[in-house]
């Protein structure tokens, strides 16, 4: 038995002596047994040794490392054969470190092909999917830069498209004919390739322009592998070094699959795009579709409005609402002169027309084109839209606060200018009629000497008018140019007034009510909306009948509201309206029918009635104060009285004729009052 053995055998008792072998049986003992312990110390630098190697594989040591159980038993003295058997156990070793640090690499390298396809599948951009791609391929393949470009099936080259870890803005623009350069060799022939040294190799068709990108890049290593959808080649997927490097077969099958990932993504990006424009495409021509809807449906609305409004004998002010109404702004409607005649409620007026109501001249420009177009005019939020009558233009119709009007708004605005012209044309043939009829009416009332009161009282109520109640007929001069429109708008307020007017030679005629302001506000009203409507100044005079019956002394009546326009003219008051009480002792002498005791107690009734209430002298106190030229005094000596009662008199005239009596123009009247009352006793 070896060393080995004997050392674990219990030692034998003391009493019972072993006894050892001698000669040459003594000699072969002592070399079995150091065979024995050689074997076992081999086999424990062995054991030792696959343990060493063992916890090597499971450290994930580098391969550098599994020569250290080897050395371990070289220094320990191992025989060859002990040498060689853990040279064989080293190499089965580092067959399996390889097979498991591939292993491992596959691993890795699935787990971020796993997780690319999950990130790009996430993503919806296709610039996104992109900058995607290129960045998980610089790290995959730990390069310096990674790069995309795609085909130009137009050009018929590739371009650049997204880059990571470039710095050259002339590599990040360059674009690569077919078969220029590895990416262009790549993009045609759809066949990884990849170089160690680039500008060295000689496979490729260099060009200036490719050269110069890549030597301004700085890339020395590149490798480009296609990326490919069926047939169909989309570009190529490059990662490059700044350093020379070979690529191996491993890292051109893995940017491969990246790249294989990267198509599919990048046409499901393509698709989705695609996609995305379909519906918004959709979206548009539904919102157009929606917005002709409503275009259609205001049309119609516009359309049902205009059509009852014609038929319910609507105004121009109603067309003005309603278009307003449609289009949601406000509407201003001008006559052919550029004068505003109507407009929708709360409409402004300011920036489209001036105080007395004419059109900016800076507008007049848009009305000219809109006149000579046919059509819509828009000037900023301003459009306009003539008023025609065949090649007669008759006016406007502007809408105001539209800074964009669609063509159908404008189309509905052109239906209204077309409504206004209808609205018009028949509102001026009514007025024409009734101003005809009316005007012959009312002729007769003025001219004729043998009428028929009672025809022609029927007469004047079928066209609402009330001989019967008190009238005033009002004269209206004006200058020839503008005699028919101040007919038309004489037609106007005569019939809104329940009268009649007329154009009886060189002048107007209207024959109104009374009203409250007698026959000097009738001449004042008629000169106010003749000179609106008319834009120059119109002079009216006015005058009532005297008789039993409002009929009764019309010519005489017409005659005197004549004079007194004409009188008014003579004054320098043109432009106003007035009668003869108004003129003073003026109208007096001026009127036909010249009514003393009125005139006189138009001035001195006050003083007459205090006289002979209470006995007083106050009459010809005043006529001795004119007599003496205002002095208290001399009427005081005149009258044999004291100059404080003259001036007590005075006082109390003062309150009875009011303020101003001695001024100038009331003190003529007054005195012209005193010496007809003296006269007529």
């Amino acid at each position: 038995m070896d060393g080995s053995l004997n050392d674990r055998t219990p030692p034998r008792p003391r009493s019972l002596p072993r006894s050892l072998p001698s000669g040459p049986d003594q000699a072969r003992g002592r070399a079995g047994g150091q065979s024995h312990a050689a074997g076992r110390e081999r086999e424990r630098i062995t054991r030792m040794s696959a343990e060493s190697f063992l916890e090597l594989l499971a450290s994930q040591a580098p391969a550098s490392e599994f020569e250290g159980p080897l050395l371990d038993a070289r220094a320990r003295g191992a025989d060859e054969a002990t040498l060689a058997g853990l040279e064989q156990a080293k190499l089965l070793a580092l067959q399996v470190r390889d097979t498991l640090e591939e292993r491992r690499r596959r691993g890795t390298e699935l787990r971020a092909l796993y997780e690319t396809a999950n990130d790009l599948a996430a993503l919806r951009d296709l610039d996104a999917v992109l900058a995607a791609i290129v960045h998980r391929a610089r790290q995959l393949l730990s390069t310096d830069v990674a790069y995309l470009s795609l085909n130009d099936p137009d050009r018929g080259d590739t371009y650049m498209r997204v880059t990571d870890g470039s710095v050259s803005s002339l590599f990040r623009q360059v674009r690569l004919p077919m078969g220029a350069g590895l990416g262009g060799l790549v993009a045609q022939s759809a066949t990884p390739y990849a170089t160690a040294s680039y500008m060295e190799d000689e496979r490729f068709n260099h060009t200036e322009g490719i050269d110069n990108a890549v030597l301004d890049e700085g890339l020395v290593a590149i490798l480009g592998v296609p990326l490919v959808l069926g047939d169909h080649v989309l570009g190529v997927l490059y990662a490059a070094n700044r350093t020379a490097r070979p690529f191996a077969r491993t890292e051109v099958s893995l940017l491969v699959s990246l790249a294989a990932h990267a198509a599919i993504a990048i046409d499901s990006a393509r698709l989705l795009d695609e996609m995305r424009q379909a519906v918004a495409d959709l979206e548009n021509a539904h919102n157009l579709l929606r917005a002709h809807s409503r275009s259609v449906e205001r049309a119609a609305d516009a359309h049902d409005r205009f059509t009852d409004l014609v038929l319910q004998g609507g105004g121009v002010d109603d067309v003005a609402g309603s278009v307003a109404d449609v289009l949601g702004a406000p509407v201003l409607v001008l006559d052919e002169e550029g004068r505003l005649v109507a407009a929708s409620p709360k409409a402004p007026t300011s920036g489209v027309v001036d105080a007395s109501g004419h059109l900016l001249a800076p507008l007049r420009a848009v009305r000219a084109q809109a006149r000579e177009g046919g059509r819509t005019a828009q000037s900023g939020s301003l459009w306009m839209a003539p008023v025609l009558a065949g090649s007669t233009h008759l006016g406007d119709v502007v809408l105001v606060g539209h800074q964009a009007l669609e063509e159908a708004d404008q189309r509905i605005l052109e239906r209204a200018a077309l409504v206004t012209a209808l609205v018009m044309v028949f509102r001026r043939a009514t007025a024409e009629a009734e101003q005809r009829v009316a005007g012959e009416l009312l002729n007769e009332l003025v001219q004729a000497t043998d009428r028929d009161p009672v025809s022609l009282t029927d007469r004047a109520k079928l066209l609402g008018v009330d001989l019967g109640s008190e009238m005033a007929l009002v004269v209206a001069r004006c200058p020839l140019e503008q005699r028919q429109r101040a007919s038309l708008a004489a037609a106007h307020l005569a019939s809104t007034q329940h009268g009649l007017s007329a154009m009886h030679g060189d002048h107007l005629d209207l024959l109104l009510p009374a009203g409250g302001g007698g026959p000097g506000g009738a001449a004042q009203l008629v000169a106010r909306e003749l000179a609106k409507a008319t834009g120059v100044p119109v002079t009216c005079g006015g005058a009532a009948p005297i008789g039993t019956t409002p009929l009764d002394g019309l010519p005489e009546c017409h005659e005197e509201a004549a004079r007194c326009a004409d009188t008014m003219v003579a004054l320098g008051r043109e432009g106003e309206g007035g009668d003869a009480g108004e003129l003073g002792f003026v109208g007096f002498v001026l009127g036909e029918h010249r009514d003393v005791g009125q005139f006189v107690r138009s001035q001195i009734g006050a003083l007459l009635d205090y006289d002979a209430r209470r006995g007083t002298q106050l009459v010809a106190t005043l006529v001795a104060y004119f007599a003496s030229q205002l002095s208290p005094a001399h009427a005081s000596q005149s009258l044999h009285v004291h100059v404080n009662t003259v001036t007590q008199r005075l006082d109390r005239i003062a309150q009875l004729l009011g303020d101003g009596w001695q001024e100038p123009d009331r003190a003529l009247e007054i005195q012209v009052a005193l010496r007809l009352h003296r006269l007529v006793g």
